[in-house]
């Protein structure tokens, strides 16, 4: 496997949950087309920004877009399949890689799809600092064409962009600045070039991204500066993909063990009884014999000792007489000395037992 996929598969983690996953892809979508709609700018710095990238371009020798956008006038066999391409690969091979990526690269998915999120959110933001107007808004004298109005009777587009007829007033036209049609391109090809095995995967990794470039370049969507503020938003969504897997998986371990401790301090310790419950008998206090700080066990009663009895004071020389019945239990040997016991017996009147 390549060392970027390696990689890559060492931060993802496995296949999230599609019913997880499916509400996020539709949240991107919503996200992408309600931020173009509230990133509607002012209408005269939208197309004075957009005049001041025309000079930019002018300056640097970088423009590109006016003569392809004249051969794409020109030609309609150039210019229809163009605008077919503008108005519907967008929103269909984008969704396409990232199903074919969560069914066939798990290993992969989350950070492709969290890279794919982060450059969104970036561009949404670009939109919003930025509105500018794309070359087909700024007027015949600027030497652009709007190929997608001349060659509306061929499609389901109108006077707007690629939205529907009659649907123009959902699409922000002055949502030029940075091309996420040349970003989202990107980000297709490198899914294709790092998870597709065949030559022609590659190839189509490295030929979609320059189509949708010539593409949105020869309709007069965007300059060529969009294109390339549209690739920077991606490398900086590659760059922040990682860090923000790792701190969300962070922040779902700390929820997690939250989660336990509540459930631990809701349960109560270990041994313990619940509410209304009779505590459990200690094993300690309930059952074993009392001990002494020696360890032997002693019996609750001093003149009682394994069914004997003795007077209080009453020495025993040989063996204690005991009352315990056949069921009682041996009593211990004296384990004095002799000499000791033969002096203990003569002091009783008694004769010293013979030595053994």
């Amino acid at each position: 496997m390549h060392t970027a996929v390696r990689r890559i598969a060492a931060v993802s983690g496995g296949r999230p949950r599609w019913w997880t996953e499916l509400p996020l892809t539709a949240l991107l979508y919503a996200a992408y087309s309600a931020g173009r709609l509230l990133a509607r700018g002012d209408t005269g710095t939208a197309t004075g920004n957009g005049h001041a990238i025309v000079r930019l371009e002018e300056l640097l020798r970088l423009d590109p877009e006016r003569a392809l956008n004249r051969l794409f006038t020109a030609h309609a066999s150039l210019g229809v399949p163009a605008d077919y391409v503008y108005a519907s690969l967008h929103y269909l091979v984008t969704p396409a890689v990232l199903i074919w990526l969560w069914h066939r690269h798990a290993a992969g998915y989350r950070l492709m799809r969290t890279w794919l999120l982060i450059s969104t959110l970036i561009g949404l933001v670009g939109f919003t600092l930025l509105p500018t107007a794309p070359p087909r808004l700024l007027g015949a004298d600027d030497g652009f064409a709007d190929t997608m109005a001349r060659f509306s009777s061929y499609g389901w587009w109108g006077q707007d962009a690629s939205a529907p007829r009659g649907l123009g007033g959902m699409t922000n036209q002055y949502a030029a600045m940075p091309s996420l049609h040349v970003g989202w391109a990107l980000w297709c090809g490198a899914a294709l070039w790092l998870y597709g095995a065949s030559r022609l995967t590659r190839a189509a990794a490295v030929a979609y991204p320059l189509l949708v470039a010539l593409v949105v370049m020869g309709t007069a969507n965007h300059y060529l500066l969009d294109a390339l503020a549209g690739a920077a938003v991606m490398v900086a969504g590659r760059l922040l993909a990682q860090p923000a897997l790792r701190l969300a998986d962070g922040v779902r371990a700390r929820v997690r063990t939250g989660q336990v401790r509540t459930r631990t301090r809701q349960q109560g310790p270990a041994g313990s009884a619940g509410p209304g419950e009779p505590n459990p008998p200690n094993r300690l206090t309930d059952t074993a014999p009392a001990h002494s700080v020696t360890g032997v066990a002693h019996a609750p009663d001093a003149n009682v000792s394994g069914g004997c009895e003795t007077s209080a004071g009453e020495r025993i020389p040989r063996q204690s007489t005991c009352r315990g019945g056949p069921g009682a239990g041996p009593v211990a040997a004296d384990a004095r000395p002799v000499a000791a016991r033969a002096t203990a017996a003569a002091a009783d009147g008694g004769a010293a037992p013979a030595p053994r």
